[in-house]
């Protein structure tokens, strides 16, 4: 099938933007030399227009399935697309070490694009969860070139997301290790691992220490999976140059942030936001019902970058045209029975926080507690509390689950309203405050909300997880912890009929490491420590969820 007609069938299945659609011509495997010698393998999407901006790609994920059809769509709208592989993936020379290179490797690819001769000195830039990363690496040091950005499921620090609540996303973690390594294994062999479903990476996530998952998943050493286990500690000098928070202020680009309520790396975006806002440079924030690697993602992605890169890096000079409604700045989805698509004017909006206090009996609401009885867990991480649903890198396993499965486990508690009278929506960032005693000084404290309906099936809403040690939280006199948690931001309708709840449990694994109690260092814990927890919910202690509630206007028709 003619290339030419491909790209138009793709853009009428994907509803894109409407436009003009050229020739495209493609130059593949380009050498493109960086300052130590290393040679970055590139693809090169020409369109068949004089004059036309540039669009920069970084991916160590390959240049070739979705980035081939996309490479062929900017073309074919008249911008050049360069689809590079970072250093030791893809075909370039060298080793890939995560983040360590993408801001010298970018500055040397911007210089390279200078000196062609198709150069218009008008730059953007797309890229998703990695190769995000690699666009905020150079956005900076781009300046005036840089006209637009598209930035899915990622953001400019990956810290924070590496060691969420300062425990370790081992899930993630382990689970891109491995898909990085199963790039360079015959592809037969990887097809046979995986309709085996994967059996080494799930017997790897279970394997202490820590420091040997790697092997058992991959049967080599991943060195960053070393480092990131050795280099946990917020103190670490490690992360310093890993991390590029510093730069987004100085970016002046107009940028659009497109992520899902599940996707792991949206507490991180949306600081993102909050600093482009602040610095007078306003992004587009585009939130919805999707995972990290969702097929839906994939689609809006594609549908708000492109619309984007037509509003801010056009392929020529354009005549005045009549003034078009303005977009709204956010647009997100609004989860649950009624919500839909909205637009406002800011992110987060007004809200009016509610405290939805843990109460005897197992009974959530918005009453102020009362005299009570702690309640009472044991957590054992040799049998620790499974993770189920939520923000995790594997779509498929991702997002809403049926929670009834975890909460019938002595180990988790929970705390559930009466029958709603009237839908309750809450929109915003998320947090709960847990107020406990424990046996032992190190533990994990999750928090999770569910909205039960009236079949009884509990489905996942947010959550969050906050690792203690002495030195972070220290007890008071009676032996009491007040543990701030704060969960991922959400929007979401509960329904009139439907019940809030609220688990309360010491960890949710693979998705974080397990906390053996002990105090052990992450990657070399091999002794493993049960304990009780004692969750308090007295007018002295009072154990609540505090929920943003909102008032929303009527949904406009969906994206």
């Amino acid at each position: 099938m003619p290339h030419r007609l491909v790209t138009r069938l793709a853009s009428a299945a994907l509803r894109l933007p409407p436009t003009r659609l050229g020739p495209v011509r493609v130059t593949r495997d380009l050498p493109v030399r960086t300052r130590d010698g290393v040679v970055l393998r590139t693809d090169h999407y020409a369109p068949g227009v004089r004059g036309a901006p540039t669009v920069l790609i970084r991916t160590p994920y390959g240049r070739g399935g979705p980035l081939r059809l996309l490479g062929r769509l900017l073309a074919a709208r008249g911008r050049h697309a360069v689809i590079q592989s970072c250093r030791g993936t893809g075909g370039s020379g060298g080793t890939f070490a995560p983040l360590v290179h993408e801001r010298d490797d970018g500055v040397d690819t911007l210089d390279w694009l200078r000196r062609q001769p198709w150069w218009s000195g008008q730059l953007g830039m797309f890229g998703v969860s990695y190769q995000g990363f690699a666009q905020w690496a150079l956005a900076a040091d781009a300046g005036e070139e840089l006209h637009a950005m598209v930035a899915v499921v990622t953001a400019s620090a990956t810290r924070d997301s590496t060691y969420a609540g300062e425990s370790f996303a081992l899930d993630t973690v382990l689970t891109w290790a491995e898909l990085l390594h199963a790039q360079t294994v015959p592809w037969l062999a990887r097809q046979w691992e995986l309709k085996r479903g994967q059996p080494r990476l799930a017997a790897a996530l279970q394997h202490l220490p820590l420091a040997d998952a790697d092997r058992v998943a991959t049967g080599v050493t991943i060195p960053f999976f070393q480092e990131w286990l050795r280099h946990h500690t917020p103190q670490a000098a490690y992360w310093r140059t890993r991390v590029f928070a510093d730069h987004v202020a100085k970016v002046r680009a107009p940028v659009v942030m497109v992520t899902g309520w599940h996707d792991i790396f949206l507490p991180a975006q949306l600081d993102d936001h909050a600093v482009l806002r602040a610095a007078g440079a306003p992004p587009r924030l585009v939130i919805g019902p999707w995972t990290h690697g969702s097929p839906g993602l994939f689609v809006a992605a594609l549908r708000e970058g492109l619309a984007w890169l037509d509003e801010h890096l056009p392929e020529a000079p354009r005549p005045r045209e009549p003034a078009q409604p303005a977009v709204a700045p956010v647009r997100l989805h609004v989860s649950g029975a009624g919500g839909g698509w909205r637009d406002l004017p800011d992110w987060p909006p007004p809200a009016v926080e509610t405290a939805w206090h843990l109460q005897p009996g197992g009974e959530l609401s918005t009453c102020p507690p009362v005299a009570s009885t702690a309640d009472r867990f044991r957590y054992d991480p040799a049998d620790p509390t499974p993770s189920l649903g939520g923000p995790l890198l594997v779509a498929q396993r991702a997002g809403p689950v049926d929670n009834r499965r975890v909460e019938a486990r002595p180990d988790v508690l929970t705390y559930t309203s009466a029958p709603l009278t009237g839908p309750v929506e809450v929109i915003g960032p998320m947090r709960a405050e847990i107020y406990l005693r424990s046996d032992l000084p190190y533990l994990d404290v999750f928090v999770r909300l569910c909205d039960v309906d009236r079949k009884g099936r509990s489905w996942n809403v947010c959550d969050g997880l906050v690792r203690v040690t002495p030195e972070r939280f220290p007890a008071d006199p009676s032996g009491t912890l007040r543990v701030p948690v704060p969960l991922w931001p959400t929007a979401y309708r509960f329904a009139a009929g439907h019940r809030l709840r609220v688990q309360v449990t010491g960890g949710a694994h693979p998705r974080w490491a397990r906390n053996p109690g002990t105090g052990e260092p992450l990657g070399a814990a091999v002794t493993l420590r049960a304990g009780w927890r004692q969750i308090l919910h007295d007018p002295e202690h009072p154990s609540a969820l505090l929920l943003p509630i909102v008032h929303s206007a009527p949904s406009p028709p969906p994206i």
